[in-house]
């Protein structure tokens, strides 16, 4: 077993029967259910607008050659600059090497998942370079020195009273402030950061390859203040998030905002292609778009499982989910938790380290059902499962522990020639630990069905 499994089962285990946080989850996605209920009842035809997104993306990774070119190519006759990174290192790299240019020594960042890929603002402070979140969320489990616990709402596993205690012993604000109060505080907090920054860093929700600009959709208007107020806008951003035309946003804005937060669109929706043209008043002189790979070809290069890259990060699968709504976010360990989470980071950081995460599901179904793009989720975790069979990333005690149960099953004497009492035995002491310490061992009958019942009929006609 990887360091991976083994990390991922002690704090499964840990967070399962850890009341207090099941609480306050099943809480925030508890109201989470009921807003999305309501920004999803204002469709006219749901299926139909999943069917044609699902569609759009599809056209998308089967022409990725033709749309990331075009997109370039409108960014930079706009101004803008396209820098093409391999993997995070590259990315890393690149990044340090446009705020060294310029002489920076502070960044303001939106909410972006591609950062944190890179881990970019432990990079920077190493660097010697301050990296401040700006998303009210990030900055809350920024200053607790954590990772986003979910891809949409970074801090939901922190309580308002978790929230306050932590503001009261950072900032000295009231040990009961309010949600309205501590929001408050962080503006006031924040707001000097825009002004100071040397450069801003986004990610970007969607690439609009015919106009070569980045969606950024936000509820805050931190991102905004990130991509104005910096001489230098660096934003980050998967190859996967290119769609073709500006007026596919028609679509994908919506899906995105009932399915993220339930909204019927988010409060801020910004279409920003290229630095300040010579007739406006504000924007960055310098801005570039960094195309992140990062494994992303790997999955491409999977044709059965390439639809993980239609996902368009609106966490949707993560609040369906029952794994995810017992173990936690933390608990996977990786940058995307969750059922995409497992289907797509054993091919962008390697199925042997974690092939584990495909088996972290109950193959309900609900991660498919809820999807914006009808990515068939469940599905893919069980080619998933396949594959690492398949190229034996399985351990040998696995493979052979397989081995011989299909050896038995697929022939009842075989199953027979072994008694309950055998059978029990290598249940106490070989899958015990396997089973888990909460549950009551499993009892094996002294005699099977078939044995009893070819007891019960023997010399009969």
């Amino acid at each position: 077993m990887t360091k991976s499994a083994e990390a991922f089962l002690e704090k499964s285990d840990e967070k399962v029967f850890d009341l207090d946080h099941r609480k306050t989850i099943n809480h925030n996605i508890g109201k989470y259910n009921v807003a999305v209920e309501r920004g999803l009842s204002k469709f006219e035809n749901l299926e139909q607008s999943k069917k044609k997104a699902h569609v759009i993306k599809w056209r998308v990774m089967e022409n990725l050659d033709k749309f990331l070119p075009e997109f370039e190519s409108n960014f930079q006759k706009r101004g803008g600059k396209v820098i093409w990174a391999n993997d995070a290192e590259e990315a890393q790299k690149e990044i340090l090497n446009i705020i060294n240019k310029a002489g920076g020594k502070t960044v303001i960042k939106s909410k972006s998942m591609t950062t944190e890929e890179l881990h970019l603002n432990d990079f920077l402070e190493n660097n010697g370079i301050e990296s401040l979140e700006s998303d009210l969320g990030e900055y809350i489990v920024q200053l607790l020195g954590q990772p986003p616990y979910h891809i949409v709402t970074p801090a939901m596993h922190l309580s308002k009273e978790e929230i306050a205690k932590l503001f009261h012993d950072k900032f000295g604000t009231p040990i009961d402030a309010t949600p309205a109060q501590l929001t408050q505080k962080a503006r006031e907090l924040l707001r000097e950061k825009y002004l100071q920054a040397d450069v801003g860093i986004s990610g970007a929700n969607f690439l609009v390859a015919d106009t070569g600009s980045i969606s950024l959709t936000e509820n805050e208007g931190n991102a905004r203040l990130c991509t104005t107020f910096p001489k230098i806008h660096i934003a980050i951003a998967g190859i996967e998030k290119i769609i073709p035309s500006m007026s596919d946003l028609d679509l994908f804005w919506p899906l995105l905002a009932s399915h993220g937060t339930g909204q019927s669109l988010t409060v801020y929706n910004s279409m920003i292609s290229g630095p300040r043209q010579a007739d406006e008043t504000d924007g960055p002189e310098e801005m570039y778009v960094i195309l992140l790979d990062n494994g992303r070809t790997n999955l491409l290069a999977q044709k059965d499982q390439r639809q993980g890259l239609y996902c368009i990060r609106c966490g949707a699968c993560l609040n369906a989910c029952p794994v995810y709504k017992n173990v936690g976010g933390h608990t996977y360990n990786t940058t995307y938790s969750g059922p995409i989470g497992s289907l797509i980071t054993p091919h962008m950081q390697g199925m042997k380290e974690f092939k584990h995460l495909s088996y972290a599901s109950t193959l309900c179904g609900k991660c498919s059902e809820v999807c914006p793009v009808k990515i068939d989720i469940h599905k893919m975790l069980l080619l998933n499962r396949r594959d690492a069979t398949a190229e034996h990333d399985n351990t040998k005690t696995e493979d052979l522990g397989w081995k011989v149960w299909k050896a038995g099953m697929t022939k009842r004497s075989r199953m027979d020639m072994v008694g309950g009492k055998v059978k029990n035995f290598f249940l106490k002491n070989l899958f015990r630990n396997i089973w888990g310490k909460n549950r009551s061992n499993p009892e094996v009958a002294p005699k099977s069905f078939a044995k009893l019942w070819d007891e019960k009929n023997k010399g009969k006609a």
